[in-house]
């Protein structure tokens, strides 16, 4: 049995967001830290969300936590790449999403990195699991395989 994870290409995400690295991404061995790539990730999923008009950062009454994630490194990213966030749902719960996430190097057609990530979805007050709203479910079933 193989656990060989294949490289994820641009034309398998729905959606695309650039953003640039930055000198302090770096570790003392000249590329972007690991923990870093999941701030990319999480930057262009919140983003995402914010952009849709489905997150309001500071008083939504429903929010989306991550509950589970991991990634795999194909290559390295350094700075001052331009990194490519492309990104999509591949399942969509009850109130859970998984999201399928992979960053791009310049203008590279193969990942440098893929990871997955879940979000639960909860009420801010109580912080219990409850339905994705179906004003965000309508939003994410547009990045939906």
């Amino acid at each position: 049995m193989s656990n060989k994870i294949d490289r994820p290409r641009r034309e398998a995400f729905r959606r695309f967001t650039r953003m640039p690295t930055r000198w302090g991404d770096h570790d003392s061995y000249g590329h972007v830290n690991n923990v870093v790539y999941y701030s990319y990730c999480e930057s262009a999923i919140t983003a995402f969300l914010v952009e849709q008009g489905t997150l309001d950062i500071a008083s939504s009454p429903v929010i989306g936590l991550i509950v589970n994630s991991g990634c795999t490194y194909f290559s390295p990213i350094v700075f001052p790449d331009e990194i490519t966030v492309g990104m999509k749902i591949s399942r969509l719960g009850d109130s859970s999403a998984r999201y399928e996430v992979a960053l791009f190097r310049n203008d590279e057609h193969e990942a440098a990195a893929a990871a997955h990530i879940i979000y639960v979805y909860v009420d801010r007050a109580s912080n219990r699991s409850v339905p994705i709203p179906d004003s965000i479910r309508t939003v994410l079933t547009r990045i939906t395989d």
